[in-house]
């Protein structure tokens, strides 16, 4: 099995509260919420999604962690034998990390789905594997 498959893990962010009266707030903070410290933020929104799988990707240097602020969604992780595992987000406080050379795919949108995303690198075209095959191969090497 492909070693940073083993270190998927859910993960639990804080929930600060400012003040007595508030519902309450998230907050994320690199190196102390997530095991890196955060270089890109971007997220998933809109009806569109609804019905899609998005990402269908790995990446040679990204970590990734990723968490709904709204809606639901879940994420699939694969790995080079085709083994699956899926966790599934129904609250701003559950995250999934995703170590570098991780196959992954996020569907199940709801219509409310904003899927936040925090990685370790910058945009790279170039780190993508975006197909399985290549990815298999990849990891074997």
């Amino acid at each position: 099995m492909n070693k940073y498959v083993e270190e998927v893990k859910m993960l639990t962010l804080p929930d600060f509260n400012s003040d007595e009266d508030s519902i309450g707030h998230i907050t994320v903070e690199g190196f102390k919420d997530v095991p890196f410290e955060i270089k890109r933020i971007f997220y998933i929104f809109g009806k569109e999604n609804v019905g899609l799988v998005r990402g269908r990707h790995a990446n040679r240097k990204s970590e990734f962690v990723l968490f709904n602020i709204s809606g639901k969604s879940k994420v699939k992780v694969i790995d080079e034998y085709r083994n699956e595992t899926v966790f599934e987000l129904n609250k701003p406080q559950d995250a999934v990390y995703i170590p570098k050379m991780v196959w992954k795919e996020m569907y199940d949108f709801t219509e409310d789905s904003i899927l936040m995303v925090l990685t370790n690198e910058y945009y790279d075209p170039a780190e993508y594997i975006r197909e399985f095959d290549d990815f298999v191969n990849a990891v074997k090497e």
